[in-house]
C-alpha cells in the first residue's frame, strides 16, 4: 500500500530483455536506503518488486502484462520515474490510499503555468473516467492529486505546486505524453456496490437503512 506521495525520482540505467518481459535497473539514490529483494515500490503508479539490489540501483522485472498496461515500454536511458516505498504501519497516512495498480492511460492534452504554479489538464480513458470526480483524488504517475476541475468527456484538471513540479517527473510533462491512471479506491468500492445494487434494489435499501434510521 502507498499513499501517492512521492518521495523523489528514479533514473533508469539499464533495460534488457528477460523472459517474455523487461528488467529495469533503476538508480533510486538515497532511496534505496532500506530496500532489500523482495520489498515493493511505487514507480511511477504502478507496485513493482525489488528483483535484484547492488548500491542504490535495484533491478525490477516488468511482465507483458506490465509492459501491456502501462507505458513503461517506451522508457529509455535516463529517463526519469517517480518513487514511493511502501507504507509502513508506524507512519503518517498522506495523501490518499494507493495501490499500485494502474487503472489505465492518461494523455496529458493541456499545459499552463500560473506564475510558479502549474495547472495540467489530462484526458482519462472511458473505463476510468467514472472513478473521477470533483474536488476528489486521483493518482497520476503515483502522485496522489486532486481532481481541480472535471471538463466533458473523460478530460480533467490539476493544479501543482512548484514542490510537486520539482521532485516528480512532472515539471517535464509534454503535450501527449501518456501518463499512468489510478481512481481512488473508496470511490471503485462505492461504485461497483451501486452497480450490484442496480440489480438487487432490495438490497440496497436494507444496507442504507440503518443510516438513513429506517
Amino acid at each position: 500500500m502507498f499513499t501517492g506521495l512521492v518521495e523523489g525520482m528514479a533514473t533508469v540505467v539499464a533495460s534488457r530483455e528477460e523472459r517474455g518481459g523487461l528488467r529495469v535497473d533503476l538508480d533510486l539514490g538515497a532511496l534505496a536506503e532500506g530496500l532489500k529483494r523482495g520489498d515493493s515500490v511505487c514507480v511511477s503508479g504502478a507496485c513493482l518488486t525489488v528483483v535484484t539490489q547492488v548500491d542504490s540501483v535495484c533491478g525490477f522485472d516488468l511482465s507483458a502484462e506490465t509492459l501491456d498496461k502501462t507505458c513503461f515500454s517506451a522508457a529509455t536511458l535516463g529517463s526519469k520515474w517517480n518513487i514511493e516505498r511502501s507504507l509502513r504501519a508506524d507512519a503518517r497516512l498522506g495523501g490518499h490510499f494507493v495501490t499500485g495498480h494502474v487503472d489505465g492511460l492518461g494523455e496529458v492534452v493541456g499545459l499552463e503555468m500560473q506564475g510558479e504554479y502549474a495547472v495540467h489538464t489530462f484526458q482519462a480513458p472511458p473505463h476510468v473516467a467514472p472513478f473521477l470526480v470533483s474536488k476528489g483524488s486521483v493518482t497520476i504517475d503515483g502522485v496522489s492529486l486532486t481532481v481541480a476541475e472535471l471538463l466533458e468527456k473523460g478530460r480533467f484538471t490539476v493544479a501543482l505546486i512548484p514542490e510537486t513540479l520539482e521532485v516528480t517527473t512532472f515539471g517535464e510533462h509534454e503535450v501527449g505524453q501518456k501518463v499512468h491512471l489510478e481512481g481512488d479506491l473508496l470511490g471503485k468500492y462505492v461504485l461497483r456496490y451501486l452497480e450490484q445494487a442496480q440489480h438487487n434494489p432490495e438490497g440496497l435499501r436494507s444496507a442504507l437503512s440503518p443510516l438513513v434510521g429506517e
